[in-house]
């Protein structure tokens, strides 16, 4: 579609030269502007993306919510559908008011343009019909406005990926108010870092395709931090406390493998070859992911289970997020297959070994597997693994540069959790519910009502 566009400018240019001279005086004008190959916006880019947008939304609300709510006990399902969908709706908002000015505008060099931009599309001050955001394709441009909302609904799911680690014990406004200030000191700057110009990561030549470092690191770690904070759950490690429906929990990660495709495949922002292959490695890697987790449980612990396939499936998808666009299919299968094998590890082995109550294993899968999967893009880029490198790619100095982005990513995250949460319990006169409130459960203690009523 596209190489016509430009084919037919240049039929229209030798047509025009080939009228006769008296002619050719008048039409020069013209012959030379269709000669000239100007930026256009393409439908079908613009179709597939805002597609791509619902779909990641699809991929929140309800994937993430039913994923989550099927794993926390009968009495908490509700408070995590609301700190879900309420959160969704507080990080849209602020992405529009702020979020998207600093993650993507401002100076293009000096100060802080390293790190953050500026507020000068408060609200979207300048985002008009004509204003443009570029492809990755010379020639042709989206609507500034279908970037926007695209990358509204990354900050989206990234915050709210973190309620797992706090599930069934944080107070609902402590956790609004945490999801806020986090948003705000970690993920925006990590956004620019790693995907605008003059961001620091991205000047070094980071590869993060959909966000291995700036949504599954970045949220992993503060998942982490905050869950250490608030301390374990009441009767952890002391009593069972077993998912209350593993069917909700499926249909949830259902619904987020179908999400991921315009979370991986959309962040090419066209769609053309390279976006089949985000779209068919997202296929691959969590394929292969499922498999290996449930073949590391059958070695370990003598069966496979149903939550074992969907964790290892989510494992997969994180993992495969930084390399979707770099990775050949076989680099795909193996980079899912390992990060498959060491999230069961980080879930099973390293969890109770260090005692921490990460609830729903969003540092197990969300943060280890975006390790592994930001690590390993280096790796599987690699031209002689089917891989499709940027140019100047050398594998060891790529290692090296993954490398650096992820330690930068689980420091400032977890600086900015450890604070925002000091903060939170300043506020709020400690972040975590009583204990009769924990006992009672949050869904009739904090939003006065139950999911289950016979």
């Amino acid at each position: 579609m596209k190489m016509s566009k430009v084919l037919g400018s240049a039929a229209i240019a030798s047509l025009l030269l080939a009228l006769p001279a008296f002619a050719q005086d008048a039409a020069a004008p013209a012959a030379e502007a269709a000669a000239e190959v100007t930026a256009v916006v393409d439908k079908g880019d613009v179709a597939w993306m805002l597609v791509s947008t619902m779909v990641v939304i699809v991929m929140t609300i309800p994937g993430l919510a039913l994923f989550y709510g099927g794993l926390v006990r009968a009495k908490n399902i509700l408070s995590v559908l609301t700190q879900v969908f309420l959160g969704f709706s507080m990080i849209a908002i602020l992405w529009v008011a702020y979020g998207y000015s600093l993650a993507f505008a401002g100076p293009t060099e000096g100060g802080l343009s390293a790190f953050v931009g500026d507020f000068s599309k408060f609200f979207l001050s300048g985002v008009t019909l004509d204003s443009r955001a570029a492809t990755f394709s010379a020639g042709f441009e989206l609507p500034e406005m279908v970037f926007v909302v695209f990358q509204l609904t990354f900050a989206c799911i990234t915050s709210t990926l973190i309620v797992g680690g706090i599930a069934e014990r944080m107070k609902f406004g402590a956790l609004m108010a945490f999801l806020a200030i986090w948003f705000t000191f970690s993920y925006i700057p990590m956004a620019h870092m790693v995907w605008s110009g003059p961001g620091l990561l991205f000047g070094m030549g980071a590869y993060d395709f959909a966000g291995g470092t700036v949504v599954h690191i970045n949220s992993g770690v503060a998942a982490l931090v905050a869950a250490i904070v608030l301390g374990p759950r009441l009767g952890y490690m002391k009593e069972p406390i077993a998912p209350h429906n593993l069917v909700l929990t499926y249909i949830g990660a259902g619904l987020l493998w179908f999400g991921w495709f315009g979370f991986n495949a959309g962040s090419n922002l066209e769609a053309n070859a390279l976006t089949a292959v985000a779209l068919i490695n997202t296929v691959l890697a969590p394929a292969a992911a499922a498999l290996a987790w449930a073949i590391g449980e059958k070695v370990t612990r003598g069966h496979a289970s149903a939550l074992g396939a969907v964790s290892g499936a989510v494992a997969g998808l994180v993992a495969i997020t930084p390399a979707a666009g770099f990775a050949g299919v076989g680099g795909a299968i193996v980079l899912g297959a390992v990060a498959g094998f060491v999230c069961l590890w980080a879930v099973v082995n390293l969890k109770p070994m260090l005692k921490y109550d990460d609830s729903l294993d969003v540092f197990g899968i969300h943060g280890v597997g975006g390790i592994v999967g930001a690590l390993g893009t280096a790796i599987v880029a690699n031209p002689g693994f089917g891989g499709y490198p940027l140019d100047g790619y050398e594998m060891g100095a790529q290692f090296m540069v993954q490398l650096t982005g992820v330690i930068i990513a689980i420091v400032w995250s977890g600086v900015v959790a450890l604070v925002a949460m000091l903060i939170v319990k300043a506020i709020f006169g400690g972040a975590r519910v009583s204990e009769s409130s924990e006992s009672d459960g949050l869904d009739l203690s904090s939003h006065g009502e139950r999911a289950y009523n016979s």
